[in-house]
């Protein structure tokens, strides 16, 4: 590379790959999400959209039929030209190698508006000036096949033409929209169309062919370095730019180092636009996921991000702890931004553990904070040692004047890297050392997955051990009892889930709500007596789900707490599909009530599996009970269903054999929870009070729905035995486990109402009765649920 009359030398690749063109890819989304738009309006509301037009035409039409004429011909020969146009721009521009993409992007979009049912339909435009001008134009105006090619080229073409060529000819493109409603009183929808395809073809192609913004204006570069008294002589290229700058090192000319018996060196950092795009939007997610006092005011132009930096690395340069000193920062051509600064000095803290205290790492940062300083990303990497002082570096999230979230996050950040390198217990010492105990106490709160930035956690081998033993220790030095998580997200995780089991429980209450004026019309000839003698049994299937559990835990947990939970149960069992909100609110319970994930894990899981065994002994007892003269065939599945089912079974069984990631998954995490479900199960028929209790506890709850249905069906009047009630439920019950709806909805009503009819119940009675049956043993509970959730959250029981 020549710059000046002087010869640069340049080594390496200084291509960006396709993942990082963030403007490339924000582009691409935007004119897909505007293609979905156009095209579901089109299908949908068009017919609105066309009355909508017509209306706005009758405002803005305000033109006689020859000025109409008139400003149609003019705006036909501009489109008709507006190619040929862009095609010259280019040539005179001299972008030779563009003209591929001009000529791509115009026949991708032409020939994708051309398939057909029957094939490619070729374009008949033609010139023919023997009819009218208008009528020749037309066809182009009107094709959005000439609309798609237009968006193309000019998408592709104009990033690389001067910006005030660009915004005019986009502006003539979109024009056709104000100049069809003055003339032509509708907007086509083709047009539209053309108009969507057109850029989203454009978008692709310059995805995959690249904007000027690529070009790398080294040349720029070395003139601001020359400025700064920095004669480069040559650039190696470190790393490419990708998800952070290009990385460059520069050699200062021999002859312009002066006395130096060896030429100096620099690092040379250059952020392009897709940089810029992609920090924006990084600390956009950073505002909208975290609380205003975490987040540091957005810089939104990468010359004040690269100018905050270097200020920065001045700031701590006149504490004397700064390893490195900016060299130059200047705004390039197409959109670059230059940060040249002296090469890392001395090495990393990693690499001099034995030689440097841990005490000095805490002085240092000490001094720091002296001065409202905090720095944001203490790695090892980006901590250097210099004749035995240790120094930082980086400087990109640092901030002068900074807020105690700020400095807490620092000691925090601190703490897990020095716990990392030197231990828990000399870390936290050194920094109570430094710090005191107030500070280091608060500090440690942030010692948490969602405080600490995944960059720093990633440094270190186990954030989460060093983590859990860094808090640990701080708790035992300050002899605090123990430490909460700073929350410092805007919405917690449990808030988080409680809304998506508010927008499930409307989701799955809708079908319910659609039905709730015919079942109170039907709610006028009820007896109340037997729908409050259904309410009341209904509890038992709490009582006896939160005695089964309680014998599983080996009473471990207060029964009382338990019994309560198991309302909240219903809530998140309803909320989620096959019920597993409710499997993990109970596993989490037993975690708070002290028992270890595991243990926790298996008692659940041997809830349920003894659930399962007594529901199907039940069932089989009560329908060998109720005798051949019930038809349960019509529960059954066809042959073709069970064969199904069976060959779905064996091919998952297949599949997990053969596939080696699931064969590992069955072994190391399925296989163990499998085998101690096992063996609690062998260790249940060793002790038979406790096998009793929990079996009782899991017939209560299958019987305490049984019998508030039947109370249900005696409220309407309905005369059918408990034992046929029974069969029913436990069927509903079962349909309630496999289907994919949230609680079952829709699937446990048609299944219990066809079952009562299969007895003979009529459906005067079945279906309001089977209404307040779920209202009793689902939806009550889970609008009580709700509240009792809260409250286990508020008390720190889940």
């Amino acid at each position: 590379m020549r710059v000046d009359g002087r010869d640069i030398a340049v080594s390496g690749s200084l291509l960006q790959p396709l993942t990082r063109r963030t403007n490339d890819i924000v582009r691409l989304m935007l004119a897909t999400t505007f293609l979905v738009v156009v095209i579901t309006s089109s299908l949908i509301t068009r017919n609105e959209w066309e009355a909508l037009e017509k209306s706005l035409s009758d405002l803005v039409g305000v033109l006689s039929p020859t000025q109409s004429n008139a400003v149609y011909l003019i705006y036909g020969v501009a489109i008709l030209a507006l190619p040929f146009m862009i095609l010259i721009g280019l040539i005179v521009a001299r972008q030779w190698k563009l003209l591929g993409a001009y000529a791509a992007a115009g026949v991708i979009a032409i020939l994708s508006l051309s398939i057909t049912g029957n094939g490619i339909a070729a374009p008949r435009w033609h010139f023919d000036l023997t009819e009218r001008l208008d009528t020749v134009l037309s066809q182009f105006l009107d094709d959005p096949r000439w609309i798609a090619m237009l968006a193309a080229v000019l998408t592709v073409s104009g990033p690389w033409l001067p910006a005030r060529w660009r915004h005019w000819w986009w502006a003539l493109l979109l024009a056709f929209v104000p100049i069809h409603l003055v003339v032509s009183a509708v907007v086509p929808a083709r047009s539209l169309l053309g108009l969507a395809v057109g850029w989203f073809v454009g978008a692709l192609v310059v995805l995959v062919v690249g904007t000027p913004a690529l070009e790398v204006p080294l040349d720029g570069a070395v003139r601001a370095m020359s400025r700064r008294m920095f004669s480069v002589s040559a650039l190696t290229v470190v790393r490419p730019a990708g998800r952070g700058p290009l990385v460059l090192t520069a050699t200062q000319d021999a002859s312009a180092a002066g006395a130096d018996p060896e030429p100096g060196t620099a690092v040379v950092e250059l952020y392009g636009p897709h940089q810029r795009g992609g920090g924006a939007l990084r600390q956009f997610w950073s505002k909208l996921r975290l609380r205003d006092s975490e987040t540091a005011p957005m810089q939104t132009s990468m010359r004040r991000a690269v100018e905050h930096r270097a200020l920065m690395a001045v700031a701590v340069g006149d504490l004397a702890l700064a390893n490195t000193s900016p060299i130059a920062v200047a705004t390039l051509d197409r959109g670059w931004t230059l940060y040249a600064r002296e090469p890392s000095a001395g090495v990393t803290i990693n690499e001099c553990v034995d030689e440097t205290p841990v005490t000095r790492v805490w002085d240092s940062l000490g001094v720091l904070h002296s001065q409202q300083i905090s720095h944001g990303d203490l790695r090892s990497k980006e901590i250097t040692v210099v004749d035995g002082t240790p120094m930082f570096g980086g400087f990109t999230y640092a901030e002068y004047g900074a807020s105690d979230a700020h400095l807490h996050t620092d000691i925090a950040q601190l703490l897990l890297t020095t716990t990392d390198l030197y231990g828990a217990e000399p870390a936290v010492r050194a920094a109570i050392t430094v710090f005191g105990n107030e500070a280091v106490l608060a500090a440690s709160r942030r010692l948490t997955k969602s405080a600490v930035p995944k960059r720093v956690r990633a440094a270190v081998r186990d954030a989460g051990t060093a983590m859990s033993t860094a808090r640990d220790e701080v708790k035992r030095q300050t002899g605090a009892d123990q430490i909460k998580a700073e929350t410092i997200t805007r919405f917690t995780r449990s808030q988080l889930i409680q809304m998506v089991l508010l927008v499930a429980l409307v989701y799955v209450a809708y079908p319910f709500i659609a039905s709730v004026p015919v079942f109170f019309s039907e709610l006028r000839s009820a007896n109340w007596w037997w729908a409050l003698a259904g309410l009341a049994v209904s509890a038992l299937k709490y009582l006896g789900a939160g005695a089964a559990l309680w014998a599983c835990a080996d009473g471990m947990v207060k029964f009382r707490n338990l019994a309560i939970m198991q309302v909240a149960n219903t809530f998140a069992a309803t909320t989620t599909p096959a019920g597993v909100g409710g499997l993990a609110l109970s596993t989490r319970f037993l975690q708070k009530g002290g028992l270890g994930a595991l243990r926790a894990t298996t008692a659940v899981a041997l809830q349920q599996s003894v659930q399962v065994i007594t529901h199907i002994t039940l069932l089989v007892f009560f329908s060998a009970a109720l005798g051949v003269s019930a038809n349960l065939s019509r529960f059954v599945p066809s042959s073709t269903v069970l064969y199904l089912i069976a060959g779905a079974a064996l091919g998952a069984v297949g599949v997990s054999l053969f596939v080696p990631k699931l064969r590992r998954w069955l072994a190391t995490a399925v296989r163990p929870r499998v085998k101690e479900v096992l063996d609690d199960l062998r260790e249940l028929a060793r002790e038979p009070k406790r096998l009793a209790l929990i079996v009782f506890g899991c017939a209560a709850t299958t019987l305490g729905a049984a019998l508030a249905l039947w109370a249900s069906i005696e409220a309407f009047g309905g005369d059918v035995s408990f034992v046929t009630v029974t069969i029913v439920t436990m069927v509903g019950g079962t349909l309630a486990a496999a289907a994919p709806t949230p609680g079952g909805v829709g699937a446990v009503e048609a299944a219990l109402i066809g079952g009562l009819a299969a007895f003979g119940v009529p459906a005067a009675v079945a279906v309001p009765s089977v209404l307040l049956y779920r209202i009793l043993t689902c939806w009550l509970p889970v609008f009580v649920g709700w509240p009792i959730m809260r409250w286990l959250t508020r008390n720190d029981m889940i």
